[in-house]
């Protein structure tokens, strides 16, 4: 394989099979056999459920819990699990079992599909990631099972219980509640379970392998997980300590306790970054809360997780490259080290590819969507809810056109597979390609 195919196959090989399981759960999701009244599901509705169930994003043009019967939801959280670890980790899984090398292509399109450095890294962190995934949803389903089976039953709650531990961990949203979480505002047991689960599955498994590895051997964390760590916590505290002076939180019965306002207020920060859980109505926020709200869903997870958005890391690195601008340093540095220049116009090009995306998408659902009394800011959070796999709406997504579906399906697809594998492999293509040229520079001014 020579160095121009790598790039290509690999990232044509990831993005054609997250399509073709796109598709497949779309085929089975239209089916009479997965729904509750027996009847066939429109391929569209079908399809961008299913398209949200792969991208881990949460939003849905149907109500999962009255629509589909269980099998249809089987076939959904299925969908969630292989989209959110990636759908390479399954077939590493069975390859390990039975003891049968994995392939050098596979483990390129494993190295994408995690957005490693290395190769050599994939098959191993594959097997930590199986491993951490499984204690996490099943330890999470266990602990939602203590409220869910003496409140629906035995059978039913630990189905209940399965499904949003599944649901939180891979950052997905998809609930059985019809509301989500709005009628567990007065329970901070349960709202504080999905904050672990969600961050659990957002902070990246790179992070938690060098997390656990720390406690293990007392090794020094990396570069990209300080980094994340950092970031991570500096928007939680933000969204956090905002939602709290904006009173955001909107109380569906009665007035909230200090306890629960700040255990509603910790939930709304942690999942409004990918998971789209809601415990409050968004269509109430004001704008401020609002615009809160959107830059975290920008923002989303960490790289190599299973969240999606612009990731902290690449906001890390911007900042980074920012304050060494002020600081007359001509390299971005963090901890006492250099990151790459190539780095940092990575985290640039992806911050501009999906800014410039998402304005495109606002302009052309303005055009198609704002009827029926739809107001422009219901379009701007549906979309950056969309691109950051959010999984959040103002109550818009039910009402989308035909254009409007597509428009937020390719942004859910960009958001879990495109930012992890176009962008990140088309400058790579450049780094692998020593055959390049250089043009004169030029002076250009800038400010």
């Amino acid at each position: 394989m020579t160095k121009k195919e790598y790039p290509f196959s690999a990232v044509k090989f990831l993005m054609f099979g997250f399509l073709v399981l796109i598709l497949i759960g779309g085929v089975l999701l239209s089916l009479p056999v997965f729904t509750q009244a027996q009847k066939a599901t429109p391929f569209l509705d079908a399809l961008f459920t299913s398209a949200s169930a792969v991208c881990v994003t949460g939003l849905s043009t149907l109500d999962v819990a009255a629509h589909w019967n269980f099998s249809g939801q089987l076939v959904i959280l299925t969908l969630i699990e292989i989209g959110g670890l990636g759908f390479m980790c399954f077939p590493v899984l069975m390859l390990t079992i039975f003891r049968r090398r994995v392939s050098l292509k596979a483990q390129m399109v494993l190295k994408d599909d995690l957005n490693l450095a290395n190769i050599s890294d994939g098959v191993r962190l594959t097997m930590f990631i199986l491993k951490f995934s499984l204690v996490m949803q099943i330890g999470g389903a266990l602990l939602l099972a203590i409220q869910f089976v003496p409140e629906y039953g035995v059978k039913k709650g630990a189905w209940f219980s399965l499904f949003h531990a599944i649901s939180g961990f891979c950052n997905a949203g998809f609930d059985l509640l019809g509301n989500s979480f709005l009628s567990y505002q007065n329970n901070p047991y349960i709202l504080l379970v999905l904050t672990v689960l969600i961050l659990g599955g957002g902070l990246g498994f790179v992070v938690w392998h060098d997390v656990v590895n720390w406690f293990k051997l007392h090794r020094r964390l990396s570069v990209h997980s300080k980094l994340a760590i950092t970031v991570t916590v500096a928007l939680l505290l933000l969204g956090f300590f905002s939602y709290i002076v904006l009173d955001t939180v909107t109380p569906v019965d009665k007035k909230l306790a200090p306890l629960e306002k700040v255990s509603n207020a910790w939930f709304m920060v942690v999942s409004s970054r990918t998971a789209g859980f809601y415990n409050s109505d968004y269509a109430q926020l004001n704008d401020a809360s609002l615009i809160i709200t959107m830059f975290l869903m920008y923002i989303g997870g960490t790289s190599g997780s299973t969240a999606g958005g612009l990731k902290t890391t690449t906001l890390g690195v911007l900042i980074c490259q920012m304050v060494s601008v002020f600081r007359g340093r001509e390299e971005a540095e963090f901890d006492e080290r250099t990151i790459p220049t190539p780095t940092v116009m990575r985290a640039f090009t992806l911050f501009f590819m999906t800014l410039g995306l998402s304005i495109l998408a606002i302009m052309i659902m303005s055009l198609t969507e704002l009827h029926g009394g739809i107001a422009l800011r219901q379009v701007v959070f549906e979309v950056f809810s969309a691109i950051g796999t959010a999984g959040l709406t103002m109550d818009l997504t039910p009402h989308l056109s035909v254009v409007g579906k597509v428009i937020i399906m390719f942004l859910m697809f960009l958001g879990r597979v495109g930012i992890y594998t176009v962008g990140f492999a088309l400058m790579r293509k450049r780094l692998l390609n020593p055959d390049y040229y250089h043009y004169p520079k030029g002076t250009v001014l800038i400010g």
